[in-house]
């Protein structure tokens, strides 16, 4: 028999649901339970029993390599952290399918805090798309002397338009993992990967002409993956951006 209190469990995830459309059962569980106290168990059942369970399509790589370009050391090995703003950032490309054709979107994510930093959309892959989103970080956040700027080894991050690029800002330090390994660029494929579940697929942008998807992904990714969106890889699992405002005044370890 359903109690007064699994009344209020039901409607406060269902407004759960509805503020984050593709929460799993722990991100659900999380946002209600600062007023109430429930099991993960329980959370599961109300989920289930209510049609609150999400299923999700999985995305998967876009760039290629170019063996001829010069290539870069992993730099990061695999250590997606950082003690401080601004000292590691990741970068790749992925696209999305628009009722009008192919939208390309380049970013670029701080590792201190998952906040995607900068990034660029167009309707091709060319260099230019990543050198966009590289300088678009920069010019809104800066970046510390000896950044690492992490990549894989499509053509993009290899060709000599993007490593002019870098070299503009003249203390960043290139860096890429092995050929034909995403883990070597996990945490930015997941981001890639939650964008995908969460927004594109969600929404069918494939029935979206380019530009409205454009305006669609810019509003997701500043004002809901940056300031809102839990993120489990912080402290407190606080949004990128919340995290990064909290812990401004806190002395960083070198």
């Amino acid at each position: 028999m359903r109690t007064d209190l699994d009344a209020q469990l039901i409607s406060a995830l269902r407004k759960a649901r509805k503020e984050h459309p593709c929460y799993g059962v722990r991100g659900l569980r999380e946002t209600v339970e600062p007023t109430l106290r429930v099991s993960y168990g329980k959370c599961y059942r109300l989920c289930k029993e209510n049609g609150l369970l999400q299923r999700q399509k999985h995305p998967h790589g876009l760039t290629k390599c170019n063996h001829r370009d010069p290539q870069s050391d992993d730099l990061v090995q695999r250590d997606f952290t950082a003690r401080k703003p601004d000292v590691k950032y990741l970068s790749d490309i992925t696209q999305i399918e628009c009722a009008d054709g192919r939208l390309y979107l380049a970013a670029v994510m701080d590792c201190y805090d998952g906040a995607v930093v900068g990034f660029s959309m167009k309707h091709h892959m060319r260099a230019s798309l990543c050198c966009d989103a590289l300088r678009d970080a920069v010019s809104r956040y800066g970046y510390q002397k000896g950044l690492i700027l992490h990549s894989d080894h499509g053509s993009q991050y290899t060709s000599q338009e993007y490593r002019a690029a870098i070299a503009e800002f003249g203390s960043i330090r290139q860096s890429m993992g092995r050929t034909h390994c995403c883990f070597d660029n996990a945490r930015m494929e997941s981001f890639f990967a939650t964008l995908k579940k969460e927004l594109v697929y969600r929404l069918d942008c494939s029935t979206m002409k380019r530009d409205e998807v454009r305006k669609i992904v810019f509003r997701w990714i500043e004002t809901y993956y940056n300031r809102r969106r839990r993120n489990t890889a912080n402290e407190l699992n606080l949004p990128p951006l919340v995290k990064r405002i909290r812990f401004a005044d806190r002395p960083f370890a070198a």
